[in-house]
């Protein structure tokens, strides 16, 4: 222990120094034991008022622990030894199983100061305590039922190491040959937090220190009172953070999903360590025809309601984004299930839909902060998106202005955690966010930059103590595809419209070089259009797409879900699922806002390059 750290209690030694009482007493007619008396209780009142400062500083298990060792030692104590339940115990919950008690930490003076004279700690992972100070003492100790340590804990006031109990209960804590100094020089004192006993600590003095005294039993008391409840606030507060924490990561996306055409990368942070739970949330969702909707908002306030908030407004967007609604219908929507949710509920939002096909993309806002278009060249773009009301406002129209999105583009969406903060306004951030990008666009030529290390320079941009906001953010490289991959027909719905489609189809597959793959296609192209032809009134639409994998959309006017079943051997149909579900990689089919989508994958052979 460094003199700086002794030095805060040690104008309250425990210990009377030895000397002819003070000739002069504060009260007339005192002896000069009562002075003496006197004196030795104000040491320990100022003694205990500033140990307990220093442990309820602590906010983490760790803190309130090396707190009670630096206030103890050496002003109190030579030696200390924690111990803590193990699992300790959360609020109200009762623990199964045995009592465990764990060494948390130690600490005490050494045998010999270091070179600058200061004392030095040891550390939990060493609970040598040297010969003069009884050796090692045992890591774990289970406290048997009914056994002495047991009734020590229960009885819960602090012991002298020379009481029976105390005698019988330290070889079952310490060890089994605990060699520790005699006479009134250890205290043993149970933890007892709110509602039960969750450790105990041990005190310790060497046999060339004045022994403890019978009012170090009331100190010791006070010390193990405030640690311990220390200690069920520490647990306590740390079981909310990691709700909090949890709630939060459940309800952002674990994984951003791979559309057709697009990368994403993304990136959040908490306000802070002591507010991790926030209204910021973004997205990523597939639509029909190889779109993707991007989704970024921020809802007011940094609470669990807040997050709740989040959470549902979240799920409404992707709920609207499966009926492939525009994206000022979508916010359109957002805004009357804040208004449900109550009149103070305010979010902010930017919804995006990016057409790999057309390289277009339509953007509508609710108040959030405009998009950063990154092109690739190394131009950065602040996009002129109408900022719209925030959601919650209610009674406000929302606009959409459609862009170019070109190959190699990249767009950034963020929240306003990332540009705004107590030393700067919002447009100076989004300055600085413009030029971050175009500086990170420069280090890597006419390629645009990689987008996770993209993500984190931008993050680089918030210095230190420059953020008082959660921040979500989410960037998508724009690859596209290109006309020469996609092959689209409309087709009228009549009995022959299937073997058009499958015509259609091969004489695709011809042009690209995947004739392996022509008769599963045939196959499934014929059953999904068959399907669609018997129920639609309007001409279906057929799409082929080539990248990674072969898409195969099939569009029509009836709104109901096809849905998989396993057909009786009586039947005349109800097959044509099973077998796409079958052969396919993958399928699904999507409502939209004038029919559905129904769509399958096929892998592509081994050794066709990858698109």
């Amino acid at each position: 222990m460094s003199r700086a750290a002794a030095g805060e209690t040690a104008g309250a030694q425990v210990p009377v120094p030895a000397g002819p009482p003070p000739a002069r007493s504060a009260h007339p007619g005192e002896s000069g034991e009562v002075a003496a008396a006197r004196q030795a209780g104000g040491d320990r009142l100022r003694f205990i008022g500033a140990a307990t400062r220093r442990i309820a500083r602590g906010i983490d298990l760790d803190e309130i622990v090396l707190g009670l060792c630096r206030a103890t030692v050496p002003t109190f104590a030579d030696a200390i030894l924690v111990y803590l339940r193990d699992p300790l115990p959360v609020g109200d919950e009762r623990p199964t199983g045995p009592v465990v008690l764990r060494l948390r930490r130690t600490d005490r003076i050494p045998e010999e100061p270091d070179t600058n004279g200061g004392r030095l700690p040891m550390l939990p992972a060493q609970p040598d305590l040297g010969p003069a100070m009884g050796g090692s003492a045992a890591e774990l100790a289970e406290v048997q039922p009914g056994g002495p340590l047991a009734e020590v804990l229960r009885g819960v006031r602090p012991l002298f190491g020379e009481a029976q109990a105390a005698r019988t209960a330290l070889p079952e804590l310490l060890g089994p040959d605990p060699r520790l100094p005699g006479g009134h020089r250890v205290i043993l004192a149970p933890l007892r937090g709110r509602r039960r006993v969750i450790g105990a600590a041990v005190f310790l003095r060497r046999p060339d220190r004045p022994a403890f005294e019978p009012d170090d039993l009331l100190v010791a008391a006070q010390l193990a009172t405030h640690t311990a409840l220390g200690v069920d606030k520490a647990v306590l507060y740390g079981r909310e953070a990691y709700i909090a924490d949890a709630l939060q990561r459940t309800m952002l996306p674990d994984s951003l999903p791979q559309p057709t055409g697009v990368r994403l990368a993304s990136r959040y942070l908490p306000a802070a360590e002591t507010a991790r739970v926030g209204g910021d949330w973004y997205d990523a969702i597939p639509l029909p025809g190889s779109r993707v909707a991007l989704v970024v908002g921020d809802v007011m306030g940094h609470s669990m309601t807040s997050a709740a908030i989040m959470g549902q407004l979240r799920t409404t967007a992707q709920t609207l984004a499966g009926l492939d609604l525009p994206p000022q219908e979508v916010l359109h929507h957002l805004d009357e299930q804040a208004q449900r949710l109550g009149t103070d509920r305010m979010a902010t939002c930017m919804y995006a839909v990016y057409d790999p096909v057309a390289h277009r993309i339509t953007i509508a806002n609710a108040g959030h902060p405009p998009p950063v278009m990154l092109h690739r060249g190394g131009r950065a773009e602040v996009l002129r998106v109408p900022s719209g009301a925030p959601i919650g406002v209610g009674g406000v129209d929302f606009e959409a202005v459609e862009l170019d999105a070109p190959a190699g583009a990249t767009l950034v969406l963020y929240t306003d955690g990332l540009v705004e903060s107590r030393i700067r306004d919002v447009w100076t951030g989004i300055e600085q966010l413009r030029e971050r990008l175009a500086e990170t666009a420069r280090l890597t030529g006419p390629n645009p930059p990689p987008l996770e290390p993209m993500c984190d320079e931008v993050l680089d941009m918030l210095g230190p103590g420059d953020r008082d906001d959660d921040i979500a953010l989410l960037a998508a490289r724009f690859d596209g595809i290109a006309p020469s991959d996609v092959a689209y027909w409309y087709l009228d719905p009549k009995a022959q419209t299937a073997g058009q489609a499958r015509r259609l189809a091969r004489r695709a597959l011809a042009r690209w070089g995947l004739d392996e793959l022509t008769d599963q296609l045939e196959l499934l192209v014929s059953e999904v259009v068959t399907n669609a032809v018997r129920y639609a009134e309007r001409p279906i639409t057929l799409r082929l797409l080539r990248t990674d994998v072969l898409r195969c959309e099939v569009g029509d006017d009836v709104p109901q879900l096809p849905r998989l079943r396993q057909a009786r051997p009586s039947d005349e149909g109800g097959r044509g699922l099973y077998l796409v579900n079958r052969m396919a990689r993958r399928w699904g089919a999507t409502r939209l806002s004038m029919g559905k989508v129904v769509w399958f994958e096929l892998s592509m052979p081994p050794g066709v390059q990858r698109r």
